[in-house]
């Protein structure tokens, strides 16, 4: 049975084994068993379990000075490390408010959105808009901004009620017969129009998107020409664009921003997980100098904070994440190997009954699950599959991460892949075949049921 925890786990009904050590790509636990990471558990360890230099920079800031408080002191990590990703960052992105994690970098990301229409004057642009199918974050701003319906459902009474979202973009789910990528692109992005119009522009004061859709949809990255016509639409009415890439970003899709790929720059952006590569929780918050401008020369002071925000160790062990992704050629082998192990995929599941759909950029990569892939039409969701496709991986020594309601939050299955950046190729074999033979197995179970 359940063995006695004091832990409240995520999920108390799951018997999990227990982690004890890592290296490269595999994580070991207590019975010996192995376990090849292709997830980077979240999208997170994107330079594998044991990277040596970020340990060694991390531990010699915690022998030198672990934590000093940003209410008392700046730090050189923090310093530093805010230099370097304003020096790699999208146009005119020169300010960086560093935090624990996603949710912490979107909930930053909004309330700097609100304060500096307020400093500039504009006091009624309080309006968020999203995209359904979307991911931010699970505290109560950031779940708000996001379109998951399943995540949100039972606490709507608490989510922030000046929150709308138009439609998510992703064309081999949702275009029209006979409609171009680009024209598809095109009407969606237009939705936010739209919706501006509708509520009011002098009411909105941000659209805030995932660059490339991770956990809810699968890795689905915009259409070209899409986030130009957003760049263009959040201009002409004087909306701030916030880019979520806490998932995708820092390096995921072979770009250091994933933005950087759509060729458009935003107003805010947030990053996390691959920035301490899981070495220490950090996110951070980047926005333009108008932004930081206005706040300094209004009020003086932004309205928030955390005990944590510029905690010299995370900051210590981002600066060496980052030096090893700007410093090396690690990004174009994300491009390589991502585009190895997409090709890799369609030869294993491009003719399973089940695969309707392999996409992805870089090291981030997608398989949506059908039961019908000419037809698209979702498994039957009590069937549970994602569930069972993850249960069996872990059976055969893979994580992967498979998700349930890619569709709506109730409908559709998908598996999600973000292996740590160092895969080679032997790697991209050994997790095709788990992968191909886990998904085997649940489909033979789940036909003999039907």
């Amino acid at each position: 049975g359940i063995m006695t925890t004091h832990v409240f786990h995520r999920n108390p009904k799951l018997e999990l084994p227990t982690a004890v050590s890592a290296q490269g790509i595999y994580i070991t636990d207590e019975k010996g068993q192995t376990y090849l990471d292709a997830c980077g558990g979240a999208a997170v360890s994107c330079l594998g379990h044991h990277p040596q230099p970020i340990i060694d920079a991390t531990v010699a800031q915690l022998e030198t000075m672990a934590f000093a408080h940003t209410g008392f002191f700046t730090s050189q990590p923090a310093e530093k490390l805010a230099a370097k990703l304003a020096a790699h960052a999208p146009t005119g992105i020169d300010k960086v408010y560093f935090v624990s994690g996603g949710s912490e970098a979107v909930e930053a990301a909004l309330k700097l959105a609100k304060q500096y229409f307020l400093e500039i004057g504009l006091p009624d642009k309080s309006h968020i808009i999203g995209r359904r199918q979307s991911y931010h974050g699970n505290t109560l701003g950031a779940l708000g901004s996001g379109g998951n319906q399943w995540r949100r459902r039972q606490f709507e009474p608490l989510l922030p009620p000046n929150m709308t979202h138009i439609s998510p973009c992703h064309f081999w789910r949702w275009g029209a017969p006979g409609e171009t990528e680009f024209d598809y692109g095109q009407r969606v992005a237009n939705e936010l129009e739209a919706e501006i119009l509708r509520i009011g522009a002098h009411r909105v004061a941000a659209f805030i998107a995932e660059p490339v859709v991770g956990a809810t949809m699968g890795a689905v990255p915009a259409v070209d020409g899409y986030f130009q016509r957003i760049r263009e639409i959040c201009d002409q009415y004087q909306v701030l664009l916030i880019l979520d890439e806490v998932m995708c970003g820092m390096g995921r899709t072979g770009d250091l921003f994933a933005c950087q790929h759509d060729e458009i720059t935003p107003d805010i952006v947030c990053i996390a997980k691959g920035l301490g590569a899981g070495i220490q929780p950090i996110g951070a918050m980047l926005c333009q100098g108008f932004i930081y401008d206005a706040i300094v020369g209004g009020s003086g002071f932004f309205q928030h904070g955390h005990t944590y925000i510029g905690h010299p160790t995370a900051c210590a062990a981002g600066l060496a994440v980052l030096d090893v992704l700007t410093e090396t050629p690690l990004l174009n082998q994300v491009k390589q190997q991502g585009d190895l192990l997409q090709t890799r995929l369609r030869e294993a599941l491009g003719s399973h009954p089940w695969v309707g759909d392999v996409r992805g950029r870089g090291l981030f990569i997608g398989v949506e699950l059908v039961q019908d892939p000419s037809t698209k039409e979702p498994l039957d969701s009590t069937l549970k599959v994602a569930a069972k496709v993850k249960a069996q991986a872990m059976h055969y020594g893979l994580m992967c991460y498979p998700m349930a309601g890619t569709i709506d939050g109730q409908h559709g299955d998908h598996i999600l892949l973000a292996p740590p950046f160092i895969v080679k190729d032997q790697d991209i074999t050994a997790i095709v075949e788990r992968l191909t033979n886990a998904l085997d197995t649940v489909y033979s179970e789940v036909a003999a049921v039907v």
